[in-house]
């Protein structure tokens, strides 16, 4: 699930921040590489998206006080995999094993030291990475090929919740219109997983969502458009 969260309150208010164990964070963002500002649960030891709706005619209910117009932040859990992905593709061009505090260092954003306390984190890292241990120090290495595997994983898991949620992604939709509620059934499965591999290609750099394209054999998107829904449905 996702809550709404009123950034300036907190930033305003170190001392509410630090008592309610959140803090806000810029760290790299996994896909573009820039700095993006990140929410981390200090007592959950969880990271967090924001994402946000700019809303003009809008009242939105949070904790019973309306909050009415303007931007509403939307605080959403995200896997942090995805940012460890960035340090550990990044230390791969040595080419060797490396202990994980030589690998997430960020001059930029030094917070990324908080990716090291995150809870199962050598469970989180054998999804991505070949490890060594040496007297009793585990030692990583990025494995493209595991990396891929765990993605198409991420991507049927995304299918199956677009399906349970009745989302509309057929090819005649445009991405920038899906909408809710028509019959599953009116969409080809391959549609499904390029409209997955979209969103996660959200959190990954574009070398890596072309080799999970590749992957997943998805085809190459022609430079036609498809047409539009035609208004009349056939019969036939």
């Amino acid at each position: 699930g996702h809550f709404g969260v009123d950034c300036t309150e907190y930033l305003k208010d170190a001392s509410k921040k630090m008592k309610s164990g959140l803090m806000f964070v810029k760290l790299v963002n996994p896909c573009s590489g820039e700095g993006t500002i990140y929410l981390f649960n200090m007592c959950l030891q969880q990271l967090f998206e924001i994402k946000v709706f700019k809303e003009k005619h809008h009242s939105w209910f949070i904790n019973q006080s309306v909050q009415s117009g303007g931007l509403l932040h939307f605080a959403t859990p995200m896997d942090p995999l995805f940012l460890l992905l960035h340090y550990l593709r990044k230390a791969d061009k040595e080419g060797k094993f490396q202990p994980l505090d030589q690998v997430v260092v960020d001059d930029m954003f030094p917070n990324c030291i908080l990716l090291l306390k995150l809870p199962d984190l050598e469970k989180l890292l054998r999804h991505v990475t070949e490890e060594k241990e040496i007297d009793k120090k585990k030692y990583y290495k990025y494995s493209k090929e595991k990396t891929i595997k765990w993605l198409e994983k991420k991507v049927h898991q995304t299918v199956s919740a677009l399906k349970t949620n009745n989302i509309n992604v057929s090819a005649r939709v445009q991405a920038a219109t899906f909408f809710f509620g028509d019959p599953v059934s009116s969409d080809k499965e391959e549609d499904y997983i390029r409209y997955a591999h979209g969103l996660i290609s959200d959190y990954i750099p574009k070398e890596l969502s072309d080799d999970l394209s590749k992957y997943l054999k998805l085809p190459e998107p022609s430079a036609s458009l498809p047409n539009p829904p035609s208004k009349v449905r056939s019969c036939d």
